[in-house]
C-alpha cells in the first residue's frame, strides 16, 4: 500500500520558514504561533527523516535536504493555488449569490440587470443555474427564483406575476395559429395538448425542448410558436423580437417563486427589484 502523504500544513510551515528563515515570521504569514510553525515542521523532519534546517542563535539555515526540497515543495503549492484561484470569487462581502434557471436570467434579470446594478453599483452579483426544484434543497444562495408548483417550491417563496402561458411568435410568421408549427417546452404540466382542450385552434408541435428559455429562442429565430410563462416574455414583447399569437392566457399549474435570504438586506433589494418586474 502506497505511503500517506505529510498534511499538508507540514509543508505550509516549512515553506514559509524557508522563505524568511524564521518560524516567527512564518507564523505570522500562515496564521500559527511560531511554537506550532516549529512542532510542524519537526514533525516533517522526522516523517522525512531528513534535517531541514539548522537552527543557530541568530537564526535559520537551511540544510542541503531542505534546499533541494523547496523548490519542489513551492511549485506543489504554487499549483494547488492556481487550481483553486479559478473557484475563487473574492471576498463575500457585497457578493450576493442568485439561483435562477438559465431562462430566468437569460429572458427576465438580464435584458433589465442595468437598472439594478446602477441603483447598487457596490453589490457584486454571482449566478448560479438550476431549473428544477430538486436543485435547491442544498442551499447555496441569497435569492432564489424557483419553478414548480407551490407544493413543490417550499415555504416562504413567494409567486412572481404574472404566471400564465401566452402563444409568441415572431412578427414574420404570418397565418392563424392552427396553421403554424409549434414549439413545446416539455416538463411541465401546461402545454400545447392543454392549450387544445381550453383554447382549441392548434396543431401537434413539432420541435421539444427542455426550457422556456430555449422555446423563447427558437421562436424568435422564426421556427415555430412558443406557448411559455408571461413573466419570461415581457421584454421580448416590449421589444417587438416576439409578438402574441393569440389573445389567449392559458392558467399555469406551476410558476416562478421567488424566495430570499430574509437577514441580507442586498438579497432583499434584489428580491423586491425582481418582484416589481411586469
Amino acid at each position: 500500500m502506497a505511503k500517506s502523504l505529510p498534511p499538508l500544513t507540514w509543508f505550509r510551515a516549512f515553506e514559509a520558514a524557508a522563505r524568511h528563515l524564521s518560524f516567527t515570521a512564518a507564523g505570522a504569514e500562515i496564521g500559527m504561533t511560531q511554537s506550532a510553525v516549529s512542532q510542524q515542521i519537526k514533525a516533517l523532519e522526522t516523517r522525512l527523516g531528513s534535517t531541514l534546517f539548522l537552527r543557530r542563535p541568530r537564526g535559520l539555515s537551511l540544510t542541503d535536504d531542505g534546499r533541494r526540497l523547496l523548490p519542489q515543495v513551492g511549485a506543489a503549492l504554487e499549483t494547488l493555488s492556481a487550481a483553486t484561484a479559478g473557484f475563487e470569487a473574492g471576498p463575500r462581502a457585497d457578493l450576493l449569490t442568485i439561483a435562477a434557471s438559465v431562462s430566468v436570467t437569460q429572458w427576465m434579470i438580464s435584458p433589465r440587470l442595468a437598472d439594478f446594478t446602477s441603483a447598487h453599483p457596490n453589490v457584486r452579483l454571482r449566478f448560479l443555474s438550476t431549473i428544477w426544484p430538486d436543485d435547491f434543497h442544498a442551499p447555496r444562495a441569497d435569492v432564489e427564483i424557483r419553478f414548480g408548483s407551490r407544493k413543490q417550491v417550499g415555504q416562504g417563496a413567494v409567486e412572481l406575476q404574472p404566471s400564465g402561458l401566452v402563444a409568441l411568435k415572431p412578427p414574420t410568421l404570418g397565418g392563424p395559429l392552427s396553421t403554424l408549427p409549434l414549439i413545446e417546452a416539455v416538463g411541465t404540466s401546461g402545454g400545447w395538448s392543454r392549450w387544445r382542450d381550453i383554447v382549441g385552434d392548434a396543431g401537434q408541435p413539432t420541435l421539444f425542448v427542455d426550457s422556456f428559455g430555449m422555446a423563447l429562442q427558437l421562436a424568435a429565430r422564426g421556427h415555430g410558436v412558443a406557448l411559455v410563462s408571461e413573466i419570461l416574455a415581457s421584454d421580448a414583447l416590449r421589444t417587438g423580437m416576439l409578438e402574441r399569437a393569440h389573445d389567449a392566457r392559458l392558467p399555469a399549474q406551476e410558476g416562478y417563486f421567488l424566495w430570499h435570504a430574509n437577514e441580507n438586506s442586498h438579497a432583499k433589494a434584489f428580491a423586491d427589484w425582481v418582484a416589481g418586474m411586469r
